[in-house]
């Protein structure tokens, strides 16, 4: 049986593994998808155990997003440009081949939740880490009107605004600035790229402060509804929450490895138990 698995620690949600497992059954493909709690230490002899065994490839979380690329022989464009890979296929001949599928699915949700690309449109992004950066290199290759990066450190949303938006309209505000309030009260769209929800409590910004016509997307998806979610339904607004990004992103991922038909509703049906379970681990 050959092997996929993901890296990272520490790993207690178990979505992963219930969509590829159940994909490998569909398609009848004799592979089994494992998860892999590592530390940095141990990251090295994990990936040339992998390259050795002929995995089908592995996908990384952190805290190993950035840390796995020099261990590679090839990264694709996306990857290098966004400096950060969350999936690695293992050629037949062992190479290691990293690429970035977030991206692709952050912007599926995206243009779900908006119905289409969000050219034109004012977007705020909270956050500055993977997520985010994954998330402003996306919107910013469909020219919104103007990408607002909030975060914690002005600083730190003025080196993503600049590095991965080059040509678009930017702002770059720290989260207590008050003129992010008139940034949001504009906004066509709100993006949580944070793990304010999941990890820690409440809406990563005031609901109130948001137009009528925002619509609110949240990366995090333990729990399925966070305050942010619950907040914005409560006032009307539109919002989607990050299953269609994890979906989307593990399918295209399966679907390189082995060559498959799209097993994205295999995969929906597998998570959806994990998705709905009110004790989910963060």
């Amino acid at each position: 049986m050959r092997q996929a698995a993901l890296l990272g620690t520490p790993l207690r949600r178990r979505h992963s593994p219930a969509m590829h497992n159940a994909a490998f059954r569909a398609f009848g493909i004799d592979g089994e998808y494992v998860l892999r709690d590592i530390g940095a230490g141990e990251l090295a002899a994990e990936v040339q155990r992998a390259r050795d065994e002929r995995w089908f490839g592995f996908q990384i979380t952190a805290p190993h997003k950035r840390a796995i690329m020099p261990l590679l022989d090839e990264i694709e464009p996306d990857a290098l440009a966004i400096g950060a890979l969350n999936c690695v296929e293992v050629s037949d001949d062992g190479r290691l081949i990293g690429f970035n599928t977030d991206v692709i699915g952050f912007m599926a949700g995206a243009e779900q939740l908006v119905g289409g690309p969000v050219t034109g449109l004012k977007v705020v992004v909270v956050g500055t880490g993977g997520a985010a950066r994954s998330a402003v290199y996306g919107l910013a290759r469909q020219s919104p009107a103007h990408l607002t990066v909030a975060g914690r450190s002005a600083g730190a949303a003025a080196d993503l605004a600049s590095e991965l938006a080059p040509g678009v309209a930017t702002s770059a505000l720290a989260l207590e600035d008050p003129r992010l309030a008139r940034e949001l009260c504009r906004a066509d769209l709100l993006v949580n790229a944070t793990s304010v929800g999941m990890l820690s409590p409440g809406p990563v910004v005031p609901v109130g402060l948001l137009g009528p016509g925002t619509a609110v997307y949240d990366v995090v998806y333990v729990p399925r509804s966070t305050a942010l979610l619950e907040q914005a339904r409560a006032a009307g607004l539109r919002c989607l929450n990050g299953e269609t990004m994890l979906i989307t992103q593990a399918a295209i991922t399966f679907q390189r490895w082995t060559g498959s038909p799209d097993p994205s509703a295999v995969m929906r049906e597998a998570a959806e138990p994990l998705f709905a379970d009110p004790n989910a681990q963060p």
